[in-house]
């Protein structure tokens, strides 16, 4: 999660804009982003195209009962980065209701997107070290001295679990796509339903 409560862009925009065509970048509206509103467009990205619905799944997957995204909240912000011009929408068919809207970046959203993630990952890595360093040792602490020693072993093993996980749920490849058996189409990520038919994606049993 990016930290302060709005991410200024402005420097990211004026350095894009001199390497890529500077009226696509002029597309965007705003020059700041919340937190949210930035973690939303790195979902959005990762799965190329989203529905809110599939959107607030993968949003509630990524917090883990930390913060619950709700439709309220949710499609309010999305409807504000397509006006703003980070998002752009189409309506694909549903096979159980009307049709249903789907989002994806607009390329000025997705070149911003990777041009400030460029210039900042190694400085939220390094973020998320001392955070659980952090918390680590507050979670260490809440205990009685005599159950410490065993805690300190519990995390160790509990971080090594975690970062193994990190490690092999980061694509060896980019080609990595789950395939529609309807329509054929490549989708980034696990969704619900085919942004592109709007066919279910859950396998029957």
């Amino acid at each position: 999660m990016w930290l302060g409560k709005f991410l200024n862009l402005e420097d990211d925009i004026e350095e894009l804009s001199s390497l890529i065509k500077e009226e696509l970048i002029k597309s965007l509206q705003k020059s700041k982003l919340t937190p949210l509103e930035f973690t939303i467009i790195e979902t959005i990205f990762n799965s190329q195209q989203l529905s809110g619905y599939d959107l607030i799944k993968n949003l509630n997957r990524s917090f883990a009962g930390t913060w619950e995204a709700q439709s309220g909240t949710v499609y309010p912000i999305l409807s504000k980065l397509e006006k703003d011009g980070f998002l752009k929408a189409k309506q694909v068919k549903s096979p159980i209701g009307p049709l249903r809207k789907v989002y994806s970046l607009t390329e000025a959203g997705e070149e911003l997107l990777k041009f400030k993630v460029n210039k900042n990952y190694y400085d939220q890595l390094k973020f998320i070290e001392n955070f659980l360093v952090e918390l680590s040792s507050i979670f260490i602490h809440s205990f009685p001295v005599k159950d410490q020693s065993q805690k300190i072993a519990e995390i160790q093993a509990a971080l090594n679990e975690t970062f193994k996980n990190v490690m092999q749920n980061i694509p060896p490849t980019l080609d990595f796509k789950i395939m529609c058996n309807k329509c054929g189409s490549e989708i980034g990520r696990e969704v619900a339903y085919c942004p592109n038919c709007g066919s279910s994606l859950f396998q029957e049993k």
